[in-house]
């Protein structure tokens, strides 16, 4: 190891001129997007909630009746038989997520000397320096506040918030208020979207240290101050908000800097600190500003900065929701794909380290999202398929979990598997902490009735039959979408049906077992690969960025080489077909994410330097959907610390396995803090010479250990570590 120690931040030498730059701050509802100029510095600011009508019909299309029709012309043949099954609605989005405004702070000009910004990972504040004058931005998880302070000799300043961000429609209604306070000012924003009563408002609080504040509408100036401080909410609202009321609740908070940073940090640096990676990266980059370590995608520093920066993005936008394809920042209101939660990959990839990185907060956002979102399922189930139970939405905005992105090349309200997908991270979490959420326990009660009442078909052998079946986002090759027997949703319908009956002991659990009993088995393909369509006649198209077929291998625990080692040996060799297609930052990683599992150090080095040499990451730290940089979107920056750990820890209820997929250009290095599925914090540092293990177990439990030199058992002790000493190479 070497001398110094991880970097957990970042840093830059120079003003970000792009938003897609700033450096982020978030507390999982609000945001803060830091950038500008020594001379306009700008806090461009989100929340969770803030989506723009677009006229959608949210509703679930209405087709129960004609199912069985469907099933009837697909199962004798008619490949194209589900491209007409909807109601005639064209395409519809859901609601876009947008930026709120920014608050924009213009000093005199000063020469811009000694510029420097800075995050801080483990207390989330932004600092700005230059030319005596510095600014500090955090997002409070305690107050739920955007905290701005600015302190300097004499400061003169100009404040407002301001409106004008890119793509935002001219038809807005856009409200200021101004008012002198005691304090210093309170100003507000109102905008107004086009044809209805919905609107969003934000106040800032501005107090003032030494010096003076007049109204320059539309905002403040303020003359001759020591510091500033601003304090400032948004909210998304019918009809008209209660400023005085907002205004006098953030006069009742503390006025004091420190005190507000204090409050804060006690909750996001606990959770931060948790899980550390250190690859014995060179002190000299260490020390690099962020951008410059980016032209050295192969540095050790610059992983153990991404690693870092995507637990910190990953944590700061969880809370209210999890994190959107844009995580909760946007500094546009042209969002690619709406800024949605989409399900049927991005969102599960983007959570994929919060149990084993001790990241509750991200389970539990995610939690937030799908029981607030059961009932729409419910209408799901039983408009489209006429049935009791759930079915989870490919896309959702966060207001609505009703099924209506579809159209005839993305029959997404045709795909079954989303709610055992979105649930498997709430299992994952209730086995690493050794509980059972009832929440959870009584969704996927609701997921196992849907198939109760949804696989009635059987095919030739007896096997039950999932008709309609949809495997995101591809289609056979030369064939249609909507088919038969796609192998996720096979492997949806098994774990969901077992998982379901260990929750619930009894006659329902033996239903439900013998129900899974029945299911098909996957197909292998004359390629001698798992076939991602377990029906015959339907043929696979390799070169596509989802991998939704290997869903057995990555997230579940059905196939792997241990335990099924052909079914493991056939999965492998659909990914060695698989292409990259359009080169999506999530293709690559969850490529990764499943050769882990598999054990191929050689395609996990691979998949990872694509996101590596692709120039993927912005000197923010926060990603990109395709190379160059191109449409910002979390997607790696949040999927990089899973796929860094499953190459170096991987776990069930019952089983460890370490160093599974360590790829050689790592000889030494240390992950500390990481949670097991069965109970047990983990540390693990390894060199050239080998590896050694500290397991601190929360509960009695015997498991089997798995490394290079083959399988052991272990039995580990409530509160009893257990050291382990392996080789690496």
């Amino acid at each position: 190891m070497t001398a110094s120690a991880p970097v957990h931040g970042t840093w830059e030498p120079h003003p970000a001129a792009r938003w897609e730059d700033a450096f982020l701050s978030g507390n999982g509802r609000h945001g803060a997007l830091v950038f500008g100029d020594p001379h306009a510095e700008r806090v461009v600011v989100t929340h969770h909630t803030l989506v723009r009508p677009n006229g959608r019909d949210p509703r679930p299309p209405q087709l129960a009746a004609d199912l069985p029709g469907l099933q009837d012309r697909l199962l004798a043949g008619d490949t194209t038989a589900a491209e007409g099954f909807t109601d005639g609605r064209p395409h519809q989005w859901v609601q876009p997520f947008h930026p709120a405004f920014q608050v924009r702070l213009v000093r005199p000009g000063d020469g811009g000397h000694d510029y420097r910004r800075d995050v801080d990972f483990t207390t989330g504040v932004v600092s700005t320096t230059c030319a005596g004058w510095a600014g500090r931005v955090f997002v409070s998880r305690a107050d739920d506040v955007i905290v701005q302070h600015v302190t300097g000799p004499g400061l003169t300043l100009d404040i407002d918030l301001d409106p004008r961000l890119p793509g935002a429609p001219v038809r807005l209604g856009i409200g200021h208020g101004a008012v002198l306070t005691p304090e210093g000012a309170l100003l507000s924003l109102r905008v107004r979207y086009p044809d209805g009563d919905r609107a969003c408002t934000g106040v800032t609080q501005v107090t003032v240290t030494g010096g003076t504040a007049a109204l320059v509408p539309p905002g403040v100036r303020i003359e001759g101050a020591r510091s500033v401080l601003l304090l400032t909410r948004v909210h998304r609202h019918t009809g008209e908000l209660d400023v005085v009321a907002e205004g006098r609740a953030l006069r009742d908070l503390p006025t004091d800097y420190d005190e507000l940073l204090d409050r804060h940090t006690a909750l996001h640096r606990t959770a931060y600190e948790r899980v550390t990676l250190d690859l014995a990266a060179d002190p000299a980059e260490r020390a690099l500003p962020g951008s410059e370590l980016l032209t050295r995608p192969r540095s050790a520093a610059l992983l153990e900065r991404l690693f870092a920066a995507g637990r910190y993005h990953l944590l700061s936008s969880s809370g209210l929701f999890p994190p959107r394809l844009t995580g909760l920042w946007t500094g546009d209101w042209d969002t690619a794909w709406s800024g949605a939660f989409t399900n049927d990959a991005n969102l599960n990839l983007q959570t994929a380290s919060a149990a084993a990185a001790a990241l509750p907060e991200v389970t539990e956002a995610l939690a937030n999202l799908v029981h607030r979102q059961l009932p729409d399922w419910r209408d799901n189930a039983r408009a489209i398929f006429g049935t009791r139970g759930v079915v989870a939405p490919a896309h959702t905005d966060g207001e609505s979990g009703h099924s209506y992105h579809y159209n005839r090349e993305y029959p997404l309200h045709l795909w079954t598997a989303g709610a055992d997908w979105l649930l498997k991270p709430l299992v994952d979490h209730d086995e690493t902490h050794g509980t059972r959420d009832p929440r959870t326990a009584a969704a996927l009660a609701e997921v196992a009735l849907f198939y109760e009442d949804f696989l009635t078909r059987t095919d030739e052998n007896g096997h039950l039959v999932v008709v309609p079946s949809y495997s995101p986002e591809n289609r056979p090759a030369g064939g249609s979408w909507g088919t038969i027997n796609a192998a996720m949703d096979l492997s949806a319908a098994r774990h969901a049906l077992r998982t379901a009956a260990a929750h619930h002991p009894g006659p329902d659990a033996d239903r439900w077992n013998a129900l899974a009993d029945r299911l098909p088995p996957y197909r292998i393909n004359e390629d001698g690969a798992l076939a991602e369509w377990a029906w015959p006649g339907l043929a696979d198209s390799y070169d596509h960025r989802h991998l939704s077929h290997l869903y057995g291998v990555w997230p579940l625990d059905e196939i792997t080489p241990y335990d099924t080692p052909e079914l493991a040996a056939a999965a492998h060799r659909a990914l060695e077909l698989r292409g990259a297609e359009n080169d999506s930052a999530h293709g690559h990683l969850h490529h990764a994410l499943v050769a882990a599992r598999l054990r191929d150090t050689d395609r996990v080095a691979h998949a990872l330097g694509q996101v590596l040499d692709g120039d993927f990451f912005h000197a923010s730290l926060m990603s990109a959907h395709y190379p160059k940089r191109d449409v910002y979107n979390a997607d790696a920056a949040h999927t990089l610390p899973a796929v860094l750990i499953e190459m170096l820890v991987q776990s069930t209820p019952d089983r460890l396995v370490l160093l599974p997929a360590l790829p050689s250009v790592y000889p030494e290095g240390a992950l500390r803090g990481v949670r097991t599925r069965f109970g047990a914090e983990l540390d693990l540092t390894w060199t050239r010479d080998g590896a050694t293990a500290v397991i601190r177990p929360g509960r009695t439990h015997r498991v089997e250990l798995r490394t290079s030199s083959g399988a052991e058992s272990l039995h580990l002790v409530a509160g009893e570590d257990h050291l382990l000493t392996l080789r690496t190479w």
